[in-house]
């Protein structure tokens, strides 16, 4: 670990208290007494310092974006994919793109890209650089579209399948959750647009963000999320996409009950969930009437918003970390999960 990991993971530490020591066992069901078998934690958790390293890396990412080939020039009809994490950055950045009045943009799972539809680039977004869907993908539109691919290790094979390649070696991982590299090639493609103008109303710059990040990381994590037994991710616009992520973290990390949708799609079903010792967590604002939806259910809504959205990301990260080490797991090793999923009865 680097001298600024250190410094960056002890004041992290200093101003939240130990994540597993603020669930305790209860009656009524906590993570640890609903807790899935998995691996002990580990005595200080990778997971949880490659966290506190993500205001760092989105300056570093802004700063990147300048001098990047390969990001998308407004007008360009692009389609943004990727798996799992990725796949939820990529539909938050098509979000906001649009919402920038930059180009239509899609975003879609690499397993069900659309082949036959023309774009003018797609952008893959890959941590390991070789998920087979992706370079499977990459593959298929060789030729006739224009292709940019964001990864973390420049020594793997989609250095060769895209047409351009930004390499984010600075923001990899040890972890196999995936935390800051995913959040940073966010922050990659965010100061790309705004290199050719504003961003919508109520988005703040790269730079904002990361000082709200500083936040996140210094603000200890509400009480309700650490008790809860279920939790349910919302947001809306490129926010969802970050809720999305956010459900995924809790899965991974803590074996955890999350859901994750449209903050409007909540009353459309979700609200049955909502009951005492579950909360609602949303990014971004807070629809009109749906705290006193959820406070009626029985419910905690949690919102933060006076935080960018990407940072408030960054509250949800710990709270993952810190239900999977109260439910004794290993935040570092997942269980049932690999850094790269790769296929290996592909047809030749």
């Amino acid at each position: 670990m680097t001298a600024a990991e250190q410094s960056a993971a002890a004041s992290a530490a200093a101003a939240s208290g130990s994540p597993a020591a603020s669930v305790s066992p209860s009656a009524s069901g906590s993570p640890s007494a609903s807790a899935a078998p998995c691996g002990p934690p580990s005595a200080a958790s990778r997971t949880a310092r490659e966290i506190a390293t993500q205001p760092e890396c989105w300056r570093r990412a802004a700063s990147a974006a300048a001098t990047a080939r390969g990001l998308p020039l407004p007008g360009e009809r692009v389609a943004v994919t990727g798996c799992g994490t990725s796949w939820f950055m990529a539909q938050a950045y098509a979000a906001l793109r649009e919402a920038a009045g930059q180009g239509e943009t899609d975003a879609f799972a690499a397993s069900e890209f659309p082949v036959g539809r023309a774009y003018d680039r797609v952008v893959a977004i890959t941590r390991s650089g070789t998920t087979t869907e992706v370079l499977e993908l990459l593959g298929a539109v060789r030729g006739r579209t224009a292709t940019t691919a964001l990864t973390a290790d420049p020594g793997t094979p989609v250095m060769r399948a895209a047409d351009e390649v930004v390499v984010l070696d600075w923001a990899d991982e040890e972890s196999v959750v995936q935390t800051r590299f995913a959040t940073t090639a966010l922050a990659l493609l965010r100061a790309g647009l705004e290199a050719h103008g504003p961003l919508p109303a109520g988005v703040a710059t790269v730079a904002e963000a990361a000082a709200d990040a500083e936040t996140a990381l210094r603000r200890p994590l509400p009480e309700a999320p650490l008790a809860a037994t279920q939790w349910t991710f919302l947001g809306r616009g490129w926010a969802y996409g970050l809720a999305q992520e956010a459900a995924l973290k809790m899965r991974e990390a803590a074996g955890a009950w999350t859901e994750s949708y449209p903050a409007m799609e909540y009353r459309h079903g979700p609200l049955a969930i909502t009951a005492p010792t579950r909360v609602t967590w949303i990014f971004g604002p807070v629809p009109a009437g749906l705290a006193d939806d959820v406070a009626r259910a029985g419910g905690t809504l949690v919102a933060e918003a006076g935080l960018d959205p990407l940072a408030d990301l960054i509250r949800a990260q710990r709270l993952a970390v810190a239900v999977a080490e109260a439910r004794g797991c290993d935040p570092d090793r997942p269980r049932n999960l690999t850094r790269s999923v790769i296929l290996t009865d592909r047809p030749h």
